[in-house]
């Protein structure tokens, strides 16, 4: 299953969200710490909590970055 995950540079810090998964979404002052918290949130929503996940990179369209979330349920 391949997930979107949405980064948008704030004036404060970043906000993330996975739009096909209702309420995942996050804040932190930095990328990688709301990236981090929102894995979490995928893990608990999809009630895998050793779900393995890749990260991907797929654009950048300024103030937003989109990664692909890539996992494998087996």
């Amino acid at each position: 299953m391949i997930l979107d995950l949405l980064v948008t540079k704030t004036d404060d810090g970043y906000s993330t969200d996975v739009p096909s998964v209702k309420g995942c979404e996050s804040w932190a002052h930095d990328e990688e710490e709301a990236i981090s918290k929102t894995l979490e949130l995928v893990r608990y929503y999809l009630q895998s909590p050793d779900l393995k996940i890749k990260i991907d990179l797929a654009r950048k369209e300024k103030p937003v970055t989109v990664y692909k979330l890539i996992f494998d349920k087996t």
